[in-house]
């Protein structure tokens, strides 16, 4: 099997997958990307881990979901004894760089601007770096929107032509040695600045008027109701769906990327180049905003695009549920070296030669709390979802869970959650959902999460749980865990307590 020793990851910020052309919508104009999935793969069913910057970020670049990271909210930080894939790689005598937003470090929404371990400070540039590069009146105009309208964007002011310049400089002086570059741009995410001819392109284009801008929410969870708040009472015949200035940064971020694609095609063209999103937003889908507690594909489902000359067909499409879960495991094996045991999901290293072969029976999402630097966003809302391709299960810990078959209802309008001809699969699903919990060693796991309203065959309640012990196997990096009865290095990580 072909192995890479050179490898990029690019990603961007709040990017729907239908915010990319490739996705349907040519008028999307993301032609750089579009030509990347033209000579690759496009995952057409990509999921994040959990709608949030920081959190999705822990998974994409651990391999470990959210709730195992320690990174479960924004401005939490990765666990000391959690380790990137820069780590891993580095470990393994790869150059490995890091050039853009990180979110990982439990600073604010820009960082401390610090490079962690696993990357070369050299090339470290987060955006703490980028703002202490501005003057305090630049700073200000690149945090607010109507900069847009008091001045023309030159592209050598915004984050990410910055970021596009040094993983270019990167990628000249050492595309010919065994390396990882990750290049994260905080574009189209707020204050969406760019050049205005970006923005000019989607003055007159409206995203579809989809059926689930008229949402009631009934039948629906109670935290959706309270995000909603007023919006629920709006008319919302004519509900905005023009974004001029969000699509226009959309577009202007598509022609930063492909100006470092351009670099990897001139210093390093047999590379894998990965590109994906750590999430979306919901532009008023089911009267709600932005992202948070739910797992509506607006926010969940991202881009995601591979190209591996020599081994991933040109044009081609994964139709199968994958997850960032995914990303890390991948890039292991396809450097040729082995996954470990403490990884959380399978590796796509088949499926890139052969879009049909499916690794993941179901994917796994979560929410635990938006940012614990704000009392608001809803505070703790915990949910764990689980989706097959067509069946999506959402467990609301709080309130009322949710079930949706995406295939006859696409907008996610109906809760099937306690329809009698959905029984059985409600239930599989529930059954899956708990063994991933228990499986991942999720801290908020519990009986619980098991006895729902409508679970009439739960189990009783009892203190105990399942009664097992489920310890770490981290041994690349940390001694075998000893087993608390005998002190002893343990036999069997999990096993009867």
């Amino acid at each position: 099997m072909k192995t890479t020793r050179k490898i990029i990851v690019i990603m961007t910020d709040t990017q729907r997958w239908d915010m990319v052309g490739c996705y349907g919508d040519p008028a999307m104009h993301t032609p750089n990307l579009d030509h990347l999935a033209a000579q690759g793969m496009r995952f057409d069913r990509a999921y994040t881990t959990q709608p949030v910057c920081g959190p999705a970020r822990s998974a994409l670049f651990t391999g470990l979901y959210p709730h195992s990271t320690g990174s479960w909210a924004n401005c939490m930080p990765l666990g000391d004894n959690v380790k990137t894939i820069g780590h891993r790689l580095s470990d393994q005598g790869f150059h490995t760089a890091y050039v853009g937003k990180w979110h990982l470090d439990g600073g604010d929404y820009f960082g401390l601007g610090r490079c962690p371990d696993g990357w070369d400070p050299a090339y470290w540039y987060d955006m703490r770096n980028y703002l202490d590069e501005l003057t305090d009146d630049e700073r200000l105009a690149s945090r607010e929107v109507r900069t847009m309208q008091k001045t023309e964007i030159r592209p050598e002011m915004t984050f990410g032509h910055r970021c596009s310049n040094r993983a270019i400089d990167f990628l000249h002086r050492h595309g010919d040695e065994d390396f990882l570059l990750v290049v994260s741009y905080d574009e189209p995410h707020d204050p969406f600045l760019s050049p205005q001819k970006y923005a000019d392109l989607h003055r007159t284009h409206d995203l579809p008027r989809s059926p689930n801008l008229q949402d009631t929410l009934e039948e629906k969870p109670e935290h959706q109701r309270v995000w909603a708040g007023s919006s629920l009472t709006a008319d919302r015949t004519n509900v905005e769906r023009s974004f001029p200035v969000f699509l226009g940064c959309n577009s202007y971020v598509d022609q930063e990327i492909g100006r470092v694609v351009d670099a990897i095609d001139q210093y390093a063209s047999d590379a894998l180049v990965l590109y994906t999103s750590d999430h979306g937003d919901l532009l008023h889908a089911h009267a709600l905003n932005g992202k948070g507690p739910v797992a509506y594909e607006e926010i969940t489902r991202i881009p995601m695009i591979a190209r591996w000359p020599g081994v991933i067909p040109a044009g081609s499409v994964c139709p199968h549920p994958v997850s960032h879960i995914n990303v890390v495991p991948t890039l292991l094996e396809s450097a040729g070296l082995p996954v470990p045991k403490i990884l959380e999901g399978p590796s796509l290293r088949t499926t890139l030669a052969n879009p049909e072969e499916r690794v993941n029976p179901r994917i796994y999402l979560e929410f635990n709390r938006y940012e614990t630097d704000h009392d608001g966003f809803g505070g703790f809302q915990p949910l764990r979802t689980t989706f097959d391709g067509r069946y999506k299960l959402t467990v609301n810990l709080l309130v009322t869970d949710e079930l949706y078959d995406l295939e006859t209802d696409p907008d996610e309008m109906v809760n099937l959650i306690h329809s009698p001809d959905h029984t059985e699969i409600r239930n599989a699903l529930h059954d899956s959902l708990i063994d991933w919990m228990n499986t991942t060693r999720d801290p908020f796991r519990g009986y619980y999460w098991e006895r729902r309203p409508w679970r009439v065959d739960a189990k009783p309640a009892t203190w105990a749980h399942t009664g097992m012990t489920r310890q770490r196997e981290n041994e690349e990096y940390e001694p075998r865990q000893l087993d608390y009865a005998t002190g002893l290095p343990i036999q069997e990580a999990v096993r009867k307590k």
